[in-house]
């Protein structure tokens, strides 16, 4: 097994892609009985940047810090989502740097922000149907219309993640490979 490295660089890019997700999603808006922005692209950044496990820790530590401070959300809540949030960037994360054989460069990058973001979905529609049906006690009929008007929302956040996280990515590597981070943290 390989073991991940943490040192003073890895933390404190973890620090700030922790911070960037929790200010990210302050920047929303309401579309079809949701809320979209742009974390989960951030989410997904932070796997690709950090690596599955501190990638993961970063996205699900800055989404769960915007549910429990901004979000008024409670602790179990707040818990699933750093669970979800983590899985998503874990699942980036991994796949991009498993992956290495893919011919073109784009693949490589774009295929694990997909698969990561669509993991993402995946688990909140999960949620959903376990709220609905052992939290609020709502039939299934209920539950399934529900998860139905949350799905559109949150593709739509999937979609713009797996555009919007490729380009992040190709923004912030040039700067982080001039300084030397990239090096320091992998």
């Amino acid at each position: 097994m390989k073991k991940t490295k943490l040192n003073t660089y890895t933390v404190t890019l973890m620090g700030v892609m922790a911070a960037l997700v929790y200010v990210v999603t302050l920047f929303r808006f309401p579309l079809l009985g949701s809320k979209v922005h742009l974390a989960n692209a951030v989410c997904l950044l932070s796997g690709l940047l950090l690596g599955p496990v501190w990638g993961g820790v970063a996205a699900g530590l800055g989404s769960a810090l915007y549910d429990a401070l901004a979000g008024g959300y409670d602790l179990a809540n707040v818990l699933i989502t750093f669970v979800s949030k983590f899985a998503m960037a874990w699942v980036c994360g991994w796949l991009f740097h498993r992956e290495k054989g893919l011919k073109h460069p784009l693949w490589r990058l774009v295929v694990p922000c997909v698969i990561g973001a669509l993991t993402y979905v995946a688990l909140y529609m999960l949620k959903t149907l376990v709220f609905q049906l052992f939290v609020y006690g709502y039939p299934m009929e209920t539950a399934w219309v529900t998860m139905l008007s949350k799905l559109v929302p949150s593709l739509i956040n999937a979609a713009a993640a797996m555009v919007a996280a490729p380009v992040f990515y190709q923004a912030v590597m040039p700067a982080l490979r001039g300084v030397g981070v990239l090096q320091k943290i992998r």
